[in-house]
This record gives C-alpha cells, structure tokens and sequence, in this order.
C-alpha cells in the first residue's frame, strides 16, 4: 500500500477549495505564459511532473522532496502526483512515469507519453479516489485522492412548458431513445489532450443555474441534479468552443433542444443545450474560441441561457471547478 504525502508548499485560496495550483512566490503573467505554452505544445505532463501536488511514497520509505536515483523503487513513486484532495464534480488531473499502467474504478486510463492521466469525480463521489499505478518497473503503487463534499441547494423552476416537466408515455421513450445515443457519444475514447489545455467561457453571462444543485420543474422533482452550469445571454449570442476537440453529436432533442457534444479526449467531453443554432457538424475538428453555436431557448427552457456540461465518459463535471482549474 502507498500513501499521499505533501510536497513542502504553502496552501494557496484555490487549495482550501479542493484545487491546486502553483506555490511558493506570487505566479507572475510571464510563468503562466509559459505554463499556456507547454501545455499548447503537449509538455503537460512535464508541467505536472514540476507543480507542486502530493507525490506518491511506498510504505515503508521516509519521504522526499526530490525524486531519488533513476531507476529505483523510490524514484517512480516520487514521480506518481495527484491532488491532495479535490471536490465533487471535479476533473482530475496526475501524473505517473510513461509507461505506466494506471487504473481508476474499472476503467484503464490512458496516459499521454510524458505521463499525464486524466479521471473525473462525480457529483455524490464519497472518496477517497483510488489510482491503482504498476510502473514500468512493475511496482505497484496506490494514490488517494480526498474528496471533499459539497451542499447542493434546491433550485425551483417555474413556467417550464408542462409537457417537458414530466413528460410520460410515448414522450418518455423518445427522451429515451435520444439519452442513448448521447450516452454513446460520450463514450468516445481517443488519445488526443485538448482536455490539458486551459478551458475558456464558452459564452460570457449571469450563472443563472449551477451544477449539481437539486432541481424542481413546475413543483416536480427532477430526481437528480443539475448536469451543467447556466449562464443566461440573448438568444443568438454566439458560443465558443471552450477546448478544441472533435463534434461527436449535434442534432435537436426533446428535453436539451439544440443538442451540441465535442470530444476533448481522453473521455472528457462538453456538451451544449438549448441552442437556437449549430455551426458545426459531426466529426468535424474545432478548435477553442471557435464560434460553434448560438445561444437558445429550446428544449425544455424557461428563457434564453447556455447550458454547458462536463464529463468523463459518463461522470458529470462541474465546468466552473474545470474553469477555475490552474
């Protein structure tokens, strides 16, 4: 069994919210400048191996600072990082020697060849989040992630259109015909990392409604929370990509409307709903800041917002934790 242990850093704001992000003097434009840089070039995994996380011990060992001699036991646990501690609804971002076969749940992560894996943690995720690590040199090693909880508020939504509120009957299996094929978009696995890049706003507006908060349409109970975030503009803003990444659906759907995914690989997916309109088409590759939609009011909607959700394969994100992320 391995255990987490801190690298010497002072907590910043971000960390007592379950996030990281550089330590030790005040972050200057120009190393974020450069951070932007590596991680365009697909030097993130370098970029992780130098941020200061939590690293990796093997029982028994005393811990360090600096990573020990190359090829040792000591030295690929040194190199095994992940977040202290992170919130529900939070993307996850570690890193491990390339080379390293790493499992999360039942799923096998993928990792880009400079050692950066990628997992998400759901909305009522208890934790600790578990990595199981063999390194190449066949160790294996174990990685803990805290998962700190969070309040989830009860929102209340009047004036939905009633057929949409609690749709039943032949309504009820077309909603679910069309999860499906949504579902299996989300799917997609590829080795690509627009996932490692800073996230933009994909339309600038009031958070009109905020992940993972219980919802109430017309004074029925969704019986799950909010999968996105809302940010409320005119109908016919334009929307951004927030990452590049690969169209994998786009179509109008009952309940979401103007229906928009993309890919970010690595099974990190944006969805976009309640479009008036959609720019771009299925399998085609956009890149961030790209116009890909407009703003709507379809589906079920009470008025014009941008709902924009985040997952990993099929664990709903919180898309401000990953905005906010360094």
């Amino acid at each position: 069994m391995t255990t987490v242990l801190p690298l010497p850093h002072r907590p910043s704001q971000s960390q007592s919210r379950g996030l990281w992000r550089p330590s030790g003097a005040e972050p200057r434009r120009n190393a974020r400048a450069i951070a932007s840089k590596l991680l365009a070039l697909g030097l993130g995994g370098w970029l992780l191996a130098c941020w200061p996380m939590h690293a990796v011990q093997a029982a028994g060992q005393a811990p360090q600072s600096r990573p020990a001699s190359s090829g040792s036991s000591a030295n690929a646990a040194a190199h095994i990082r992940f977040p202290a501690s992170v919130q529900q609804g939070s993307m996850v971002l570690g890193r491990v020697p390339p080379g390293s076969h790493v499992r999360y749940r039942e799923r096998v992560l993928r990792t880009t060849d400079y050692g950066t894996v990628v997992f998400g943690v759901g909305r009522n995720e208890p934790g600790p989040a578990i990595v199981h690590i063999r390194t190449p040199d066949g160790r294996e090693h174990t990685a803990q992630v805290r998962v700190t909880p969070r309040d989830w508020p009860t929102e209340y939504v009047k004036g939905v259109p009633p057929k949409t509120a609690s749709p039943k009957g032949a309504l009820a299996e077309r909603i679910q015909r069309e999860q499906a094929q949504v579902t299996a978009a989300r799917e997609r696995d590829d080795d690509r990392t627009d996932f490692a890049r800073k996230f933009i706003w994909p339309v600038k507006g009031r958070i009109s409604g905020r992940f993972g908060n219980a919802r109430v349409y017309n004074g029925i109970p969704s019986g799950s929370g909010h999968s996105g975030m809302d940010i409320a503009a005119p109908t016919g803003t334009p929307v951004k990509a927030p990452a590049g990444g690969i169209v994998t659906f786009a179509g109008d759907l009952f309940l979401t409307g103007g229906t928009l995914l993309i890919d970010h690989g690595f099974g990190i997916s944006s969805n976009f709903l309640h479009l008036s309109r959609i720019d771009v088409q299925v399998g085609q590759r956009v890149e961030q800041g790209q116009t890909i939609a407009a703003v709507g009011a379809t589906g079920r909607a009470t008025g014009p917002h941008l709902h924009w959700g985040m997952n990993w394969f099929d664990v709903r994100l919180d898309p401000l934790l990953v905005l906010e992320r360094p």
